[in-house]
C-alpha cells in the first residue's frame, strides 16, 4: 500500500517550466512502477509519462516527448515531472499513480489527489 500527494502545480506562462512532485508514503514505494496522467476539462484522462521501479526505464506520450522528463528518487520516496516549453494545451489536472506501469490507467492501483497546472498565453 502507498499513499500519494502531488505538489508543484500552479499558473505559468506559455514557454515556461514547472516541476511537479509526488510524495509517497508507506513501505512499498520501491515495489511500484509510477506514472503521470492528466485530465483537462471536458476531456478524458490521458497518459503523460511512466517510469519503472528502478528509474531506469521511462516512457512518454508523443505530445510531451522532448519537453517533459519523468524521474524518481526512491531514497526520498518522491516522483517528479519536469515540464518545459509549456503550451496552453498542457493545461490540466495532473495525477501521479503507482502500479504496474504502462500507458493504461487501469494498470495503476494508487492515485494522488491531483494538482492543477494552468498555462496561459
Amino acid at each position: 500500500q502507498v499513499q500519494l500527494v502531488e505538489f508543484g502545480g500552479g499558473l505559468v506562462q506559455a514557454g515556461g517550466s514547472v516541476r511537479l512532485s509526488c510524495a509517497a508514503s508507506g513501505r512499498t514505494f520501491r515495489n511500484y512502477d509510477m506514472g503521470w496522467f492528466r485530465q483537462a476539462p471536458g476531456k478524458e484522462r490521458e497518459f503523460v509519462a511512466s517510469i519503472t521501479w528502478s528509474g531506469r526505464g521511462t516512457s512518454y506520450a508523443d505530445s510531451v516527448k522532448g519537453r517533459f522528463t519523468i524521474s524518481r528518487d526512491n531514497a526520498k520516496n518522491t516522483l517528479y515531472l519536469q515540464m518545459s516549453s509549456l503550451k496552453p494545451e498542457d493545461t490540466a489536472t495532473y495525477y501521479c499513480a503507482a502500479g504496474s506501469g504502462g500507458v493504461s490507467s487501469s494498470t495503476y492501483d494508487y492515485w494522488g489527489q491531483g494538482t492543477q497546472v494552468t498555462v496561459s498565453s
